[in-house]
């Protein structure tokens, strides 16, 4: 039992991490898409304001730009500036030898030929004789670019344009006999286990970009980001919890809706697995609607609120777009709120605020939390108290890490760094996707508890601390009294 246990837990971790390697290459240029979208939803002759010559931008856009600027990432992630140039290098290749937007190509394209030029180079480096280091290493991007290049325009191209096209006619197909909605069945659990960013990134954008092309719009860009699902289950608990996760509800429902931000929602299903119903139920109510009504982005929405959705909607399906999200909200609320009430009375209703104090009374009996298969053996996350200030009293840094480094982390390190302020701990904190991480023991690395294990294998000789519940962990208190600790102590 625990063996499958671990295999389960080490294919979750794998698909996150391959999700991670994809968000990276997106978020950092989601404002090129939104640009792109933008101009797209205005000037279009469907636009709001049809422009015919700010429309020219909207083709070379995305033919050209965003599909170099998701190689550069995928390159510049793998090696630096030199990966970024080689991986734009050849995947310009792959576009000039297509008749379809190449962000699929792109994604395997970048990171493949940065990974090859940093061969290349460790190759060359015992070499290369001394003063000639910039010509070797400029001709050798050079000519290794020219064979990606070609090698990208007949054979890779060609290839990744061929199952774009299978993967097109599929959906298609599927959306063509109205089972598309039976998507949320999938996307709803995959988002709580922080496979948000690959199922959106990863799979659904590059398809529905090819399709946008074709059509104007594409539903799929609205099956992941749409805020209904989660925001009915936080109402529900806001009115029928209890404890923290009541309190902390309604706050997570702006930031979710609103804000975009998905994670903080993540640990109100991961205490109660049935609110899946809920959101599946959710889900399907609303991609059913978007299905009937013909709906669609132009472009990917990102953050998933309603803002980012409506500012790449056509103005012709802001008001169906709307019906699906709130109507998705209030199916999820009528199922999370039975759910609350048909559990209240049992252990399965454990509130938030019991979790934590069992969590704490355990912390005080000297428990250690501990995960195997990590590193080169069992790291601890936790450890005693003195162990605990002496470590901090070396930290010169806090990283809060989550899965692309620009959502839940940018949120918990803000507020981190204002409570360490109130306390007068002068310590910085930013914030980091965790393929970005590095294994420095003088930073303390702070994830959400699902993603420890990818952590703790990017970081070993780092001490962690985990959240589950990003707006009121008392993790973030225990961080700062043990500065405190630290403080005295030294």
């Amino acid at each position: 039992m625990n063996n499958q246990s671990g295999n389960a837990e080490t294919l979750r971790v794998r698909i996150q991490k391959m999700g991670g390697v994809l968000s990276n290459m997106v978020m950092p240029i989601i404002g090129a898409f939104i640009a792109w979208g933008l101009i797209t939803a205005l000037f279009l002759s469907t636009g709001w304001i049809p422009n015919e010559e700010f429309a020219k931008l909207i083709d070379p856009m995305k033919i050209y730009m965003l599909p170099m600027l998701i190689a550069f990432m995928g390159g510049y992630n793998q090696y630096g500036i030199r990966g970024g140039v080689i991986g734009a290098v050849g995947t310009m290749g792959a576009i000039i030898g297509t008749d379809i937007a190449m962000f699929m190509g792109a994604m395997v394209i970048g990171p493949t030929s940065a990974i090859l030029l940093k061969k290349l180079d460790k190759v060359l480096e015992d070499k290369t004789p001394a003063g000639l280091e910039m010509l070797v290493n400029n001709f050798s991007a050079g000519i290794l670019g020219l064979i990606l290049a070609l090698i990208a325009y007949v054979i890779a191209g060609p290839f990744f344009e061929a199952i774009t096209n299978i993967l097109t006619v599929g959906v298609e197909w599927i959306i063509d006999h109205n089972l598309i909605p039976l998507a949320n069945v999938f996307i709803e659990p995959g988002k709580v286990l922080f496979l948000n960013n690959a199922i959106n990134h990863g799979i659904l954008s590059p398809i529905g970009m090819v399709e946008a092309s074709k059509t104007g719009k594409s539903i799929l860009f609205l099956l992941e980001p749409n805020p209904g699902p989660s925001l009915g289950m936080l109402i529900a608990f806001a009115i029928f919890g209890k404890g923290t996760a009541k309190a902390s509800a309604p706050s997570v429902a702006i930031i979710t809706s609103i804000g975009g931000i998905h994670e903080p929602y993540f640990p109100f299903v991961l205490m109660k697995p049935s609110m899946l119903l809920a959101l599946i139920a959710g889900g399907v109510t609303g991609t059913s609607l978007f299905s009937l009504f013909n709906c669609g982005l132009v472009s990917t929405a990102s953050p998933g609120s309603f803002f980012s959705i409506l500012a790449v909607a056509p103005r012709s399906d802001w008001i169906p777009i709307l019906i699906g999200i709130f109507a998705s909200a209030g199916v999820s609320f009528v199922v999370a709120s039975i759910i609350l009430k048909l559990s209240k009375d049992t252990d399965e209703d454990e509130s938030f605020e019991e979790a934590m104090n069992q969590k704490n009374t355990m912390k005080e009996a000297g428990s250690v939390l501990q995960l195997e298969g990590v590193g080169n053996g069992i790291n601890s996350v936790n450890t005693t108290a003195a162990a605990d200030a002496a470590s901090y009293a070396n930290f010169d840094g806090i990283i809060f890490a989550c899965d692309a480094g620009m959502g839940s982390s940018a949120m918990g390190s803000s507020i981190l760094k204002k409570k360490l302020k109130e306390a007068g701990i002068d310590v910085p904190v930013t914030h980091s996707a965790i393929n970005n991480l590095t294994n420095d023991p003088k930073k303390l690395i702070v994830t959400q508890e699902s993603l420890l294990d990818r952590a703790m294998s990017k970081t070993p000789d780092c001490v962690h601390e985990t959240v589950d519940n990003f707006m009121s962990s008392p993790t973030y208190d225990e961080i700062v009294n043990k500065f405190k600790q630290a403080k005295k102590s030294s």
